[in-house]
C-alpha cells in the first residue's frame, strides 16, 4: 500500500465517507470469491482511513513539539501538552501497530520543519496562539475520528475510533478552558 498524501482533516471524512456491501453481506448470498475480494477491499479502505488517521496523529506530536520548544509556554501549560502529546505518541503507536496488522504499511512522519511550516509555526508569537493551535487540531481530530466511525468496514475499529475521538474531545474541553472560552452550548456538539 502506498502512503496516503497529506490531508487535512476534512479531507479524510469527505474521502473516507465512501460505501459498500460488507463481505459479510455478500458472503450471505452465495457469493464467496467475490466476499473474498471484497474482504481484501474493506481491509484496504480500513487500511486508508488509519493511514491518515496516523497521519493525523503525527501531525498533533509534532503540534506539541513545536508548542513545547518554543519558549512561550509557561510551566504548568508546558506539562499539560507534553502530557497531550505523550497520549498522541500512544495513539500514533496503536495506529501504526494495527495498520501493519492488517498488511498495510504506516504511513511515515514528516521532519518537524515540514510540519512547522504546514501549521505556520513561526506565526505563534505568545502562549494563547499557541494553545489557539493546538484547540484547533484537536477540534478537527475530534470532528475526524467521529465521522469515520460508519465508514470502517471493521466494526472494532469504529470503536477505536470513538476511545481516539474520546480523548481528543477532552483535550478541546481542557484547551478550551485553558483559554477561557466557552464550551460549545449545544447538544451533539462534535461530529457534525
Amino acid at each position: 500500500m502506498s502512503p496516503i498524501p497529506s490531508l487535512n482533516r476534512r479531507g479524510f471524512l469527505v474521502r473516507s465517507g465512501h460505501v459498500t456491501l460488507s463481505a459479510a453481506a455478500i458472503a450471505l448470498l452465495g457469493r464467496a470469491p467475490v466476499a473474498s475480494a471484497q474482504s481484501a477491499t474493506a481491509t484496504a479502505s480500513d487500511v486508508n482511513i488509519l493511514n491518515v488517521a496516523l497521519g493525523l496523529e503525527h501531525e498533533a506530536i509534532n503540534a506539541y513539539q513545536l508548542g513545547a520548544g518554543s519558549g512561550l509556554l509557561q510551566k504548568p501549560v508546558l506539562a499539560v501538552a507534553v502530557s497531550f502529546q505523550s497520549q498522541h505518541k500512544a495513539h500514533r503507536d496503536a495506529v501504526a501497530a494495527t495498520i501493519r496488522k492488517m498488511g498495510g504499511t504506516a504511513v511515515a512522519e514528516k521532519s518537524l520543519a515540514q510540519y512547522a511550516a504546514s501549521l505556520n509555526a513561526d506565526g505563534l508569537k505568545n502562549q494563547t496562539d499557541v494553545l489557539m493551535l493546538a484547540r484547533r487540531l484537536e477540534l478537527g481530530a475530534t470532528n475526524a475520528y467521529l465521522g469515520v466511525i460508519p465508514a470502517f468496514k471493521d466494526n472494532h475499529l469504529g470503536q477505536v475510533a470513538a476511545r481516539l475521538a474520546a480523548d481528543e474531545t477532552m483535550h478541546f474541553t481542557v484547551l478550551t478552558q485553558a483559554l477561557g472560552q466557552m464550551l460549545p452550548a449545544g447538544a451533539l456538539s462534535f461530529g457534525a
